[in-house]
C-alpha cells in the first residue's frame, strides 16, 4: 500500500478530502504507526485478504481495513467488529458491487449481536442507537463506509449511482437490546450459539418511524401493533412492494416487545403474522404502478388479467426475510427498514463471527489520535 507524504495532519486531511478518500467529513489520519497499532489489534497479518470489494474490485487486506478503521476513530476494541463487517459484506451473496452501484439508497445496516456488544467498545443499543453520541455504533459503522469508498471504490455519481442516498451511508450500526428482548438473540436464528458473537448485516433503507399508543397491558393490542407495522412494510411507494422478495427489518423498542411478550409470541410467530399481513391489493398496485404489477403475475405464472382488483399480493414470501430485534428507548415508536430487494441474490442477509479471541491487547491504545 502506497503512502503519502504531507507537511502535517491539516495538509494531509485537505490532501485526503482532495483524493476522495472521505467521506466528506473530518478524519483520522493514518499514519503508518497508527496503521500498524490498529493492524496489531485485530490479530492478523496485515497482507491477509478478507475479501473484494466491488465495483472496484479491490481486495480487502487487513491493512487497508485497518486503515479505514484509523480513520473513521475506531479504537482497537472495535477492530473485531469492522473485520466481522468487512467479512459479511464481501460474501458474494450480498452483490455488494451492485448495490454499491444503484440508484437506489440502499446502504448495509449492521446489527450486531451477542457478547462483542459488550466487549468491543460498548456498541449501543438503547435511546438513540442509530444516532449520534455513540462513538463505537457510528466509528464502526463509519469504517465500513470508508473501506466501501477506498477499497470498493463507491463515489458519489461516478460508480455509486444513488440518486439521493441516505444519512445511513456514513454510518448504520445498532446493537441487539439482547438482555431485555423477548427474543433470543438474533444471531442464533443463523445457527450461531447464544454465546458466539456475529454482525448481520442487510442492505436497508433509512428507518421508517412507525407509531402505535395502544396499552400494553390490553390483550388487543397486539393486533394493533402487527397492523401498523404491516402497513408500513407495505408502503406502496417501497422496493419491497414492486419487487418483493426482498428484505425488511423491524427493530421494536422495549415497550412495543413487551407487548409482544405479554401476548406469548415467539420471533417466528411474529415474523408470520407480518408477513400474512404486509400485503397490497391488486387494484392498487395496478393503479400505481402497471408495469411492475404486470411483470411480477407474469414472475408467478399467473396471467395479471385474471385477477380481481381486491385479491391480496404479500410484499414477502418467506417471513425469515425479517429481521426482528429490540433496540433502542422506550416510548411509541418502532423503526421499519424496507429494503432494496434487487441484484442477483435479492437483497440476502448475511452474516460473520466476530473473532473475539483473535484480537491482541495493545498497550497505550486509549487514543488512536495520538
Amino acid at each position: 500500500m502506497s503512502l503519502l507524504d504531507a507537511a502535517s495532519e491539516q495538509d494531509a486531511l485537505e490532501q485526503l478530502h482532495d483524493l476522495g478518500c472521505t467521506d466528506g467529513l473530518p478524519v483520522v489520519i493514518p499514519t503508518a504507526e497508527r496503521v500498524a497499532r490498529m493492524v496489531l489489534a485485530t490479530g492478523y497479518e496485515g497482507d491477509l485478504v478478507l475479501g473484494v470489494m466491488g465495483p472496484l474490485h479491490g481486495s480487502a487486506t487487513i491493512e487497508k481495513v485497518s486503515t479505514a478503521a484509523v480513520m473513521a476513530g475506531c479504537l482497537p476494541d472495535h477492530a473485531p467488529v469492522v473485520v466481522a463487517a468487512v467479512r459479511a459484506v464481501c460474501q458474494p451473496e450480498f452483490d455488494l458491487t451492485e448495490m454499491q452501484a444503484t440508484t437506489h439508497c440502499t446502504a448495509p445496516l449492521l446489527i450486531v449481536c451477542g457478547p462483542a456488544r459488550h466487549v468491543c467498545g460498548g456498541i449501543a443499543s438503547g435511546f438513540g442507537a442509530m444516532g449520534p453520541g455513540h462513538r463505537a455504533n457510528a466509528s464502526i459503522g463509519r469504517a465500513l463506509r470508508l473501506a466501501m469508498i477506498n477499497i470498493g471504490g463507491a463515489r458519489p455519481g461516478s460508480s455509486d449511482m444513488a440518486l439521493h442516498g441516505h444519512p445511513g451511508k456514513f454510518t448504520y450500526c445498532v446493537a441487539e437490546d439482547e438482555e431485555n428482548s423477548p427474543f433470543p438473540g438474533l444471531h442464533t436464528t443463523f445457527g450461531y450459539q447464544p454465546e458466539d458473537s456475529a454482525v448481520i448485516v442487510t442492505g436497508a433503507e433509512a428507518p421508517h418511524s412507525t407509531f402505535f399508543t395502544g396499552d400494553r397491558d390490553d390483550p388487543a393490542s397486539v393486533e394493533g401493533l402487527l397492523d401498523v407495522i404491516a402497513l408500513v412494510m407495505a408502503n406502496p411507494g417501497s422496493n419491497n412492494v414492486h419487487l418483493r422478495d426482498g428484505a425488511i427489518t423491524v427493530i421494536m423498542n422495549p415497550d412495543h416487545a413487551e407487548v409482544i411478550r405479554r401476548a406469548g409470541l415467539t420471533r417466528q410467530d411474529v415474523q408470520a403474522e407480518l408477513a400474512r399481513r404486509a400485503t397490497i391489493s391488486v387494484g392498487t398496485m395496478r393503479r400505481i404502478s402497471p408495469s411492475f404489477y404486470s411483470q411480477g403475475m407474469r414472475s408467478g405464472g399467473e396471467d395479471s388479467d385474471d385477477v380481481a382488483d381486491d385479491e391480496l399480493i404479500h410484499v414477502l414470501k418467506d417471513p425469515n426475510r425479517i429481521l426482528l430485534l429490540q433496540a433502542g428507548g422506550s416510548g411509541l415508536y418502532t423503526m421499519v427498514m424496507p429494503s432494496w430487494c434487487a441484484g442477483p441474490h435479492r437483497n440476502a442477509i448475511v452474516h460473520a463471527q466476530i473473532e473475539l479471541d483473535q484480537a491482541c491487547e495493545v498497550p497505550g491504545m486509549n487514543d488512536l489520535t495520538s
